[in-house]
């Protein structure tokens, strides 16, 4: 005999869809909404980068479609080429230049605005100006107020122009983007820095812990993902350094200042070995991945 609590559980089980129909629905509409992202992704990314793959074993001039399967021929050219090894190079200097002195700028910055709560928002907003211009604006007033050796600051000191030098171009390029990229990293790392624990400072502090140690013991822990992630964009970014030396050096003077991403554009579109061109693209790719594949080793070696 059923009680009318029993009654009731079977009419509403009754009335309500089977757990799996409902199941299949709310999966049916996620799908549906993620679709727009993932087509969009598969178009203009995954498409893409299939397609510079194959032709990165071809010899296509990017005119008209006679295109011929060249195996490995491109990159044995590539890395026989001297101009290769230098952009490569440059590219690590680069790259050691990126993770050190903007890095060291943006933590001593964050930590002074830290302390600093009077106007500390109008300070970021200062230090993201540089990063919120074009690079194109960035490059053209350094090149007329900095490097102009014809009434610039370089000019008033007598010095000649460090994008016409052969020893210091790749260090100028460096130089602007470094200007325009620390303050990114000054804003980043404050906002790290501010989800600390404030019961972790105070018992440093009350435990006899002098400003240098707090940094070191407290902040530093607290932020070591951010850290990590910055440091892997900061490598990817460094691979990827095109804009700022296009602008102001061209990869010049006689190649000094090139980079791998100059390079493979002087490929493409001044002796139109498009083929080439992907092949040097496959190969800055390369490192990237390897830094994407780091900082996911890393992540999950720290969350066991």
């Amino acid at each position: 005999m059923l009680t009318i609590a029993e009654g009731q559980r079977v009419r509403t089980d009754s009335v309500a869809p089977p757990r799996g129909s409902l199941f299949r629905r709310r999966n049916a509409i996620s799908y549906l909404l993620i679709a727009p992202a993932l087509v969009l992704s598969i178009v203009i990314v995954v498409i893409p980068g299939i397609l510079t793959l194959l032709l990165a074993f071809t010899n296509w001039s990017g005119i008209g479609l006679n295109i011929k399967l060249v195996g490995l021929q491109n990159f044995q050219d590539i890395l026989a080429d001297p101009v290769f090894a230098t952009s490569l190079m440059n590219n690590l200097k680069w790259l050691v230049l990126f993770l050190t002195i903007p890095a060291i700028i943006g933590l001593i910055t964050a930590t002074l605005l830290l302390k600093r709560k009077r106007m500390r928002t109008l300070y970021q907003v200062i230090y993201l100006m540089p990063y919120v211009l074009a690079p194109v604006v960035n490059a053209l007033i350094w090149m007329s107020i900095i490097y102009n050796p014809n009434g610039g600051v370089v000019g008033a000191l007598g010095l000649p122009a460090p994008t016409a030098s052969t020893s210091g171009s790749l260090y100028a390029a460096a130089g602007v983007d470094m200007w325009h990229f620390w303050g990114f990293l000054t804003v980043v790392y404050l906002g790290a820095m501010r989800q600390t624990p404030i019961d972790q400072v105070e018992a440093a502090i009350v435990d006899g812990a002098n400003g240098w140690k707090v940094f070191r013991h407290v902040y530093l822990p607290s932020i070591r993902p951010t850290l990590l992630l910055m440091g892997v964009m900061t490598v990817i970014f460094s691979f990827l350094a095109f804009d700022y030396v296009f602008l102001l050096t061209q990869g010049g003077p006689a190649h000094s200042s090139e980079v791998m991403g100059t390079y493979a554009y002087a490929f493409a579109f001044s002796s139109f070995e498009f083929g080439k061109a992907a092949a040097v693209g496959l190969i800055m790719s390369f490192f990237g991945l390897l830094a994407s594949c780091l900082y996911t080793w890393i992540s999950r070696r720290d969350l066991k």
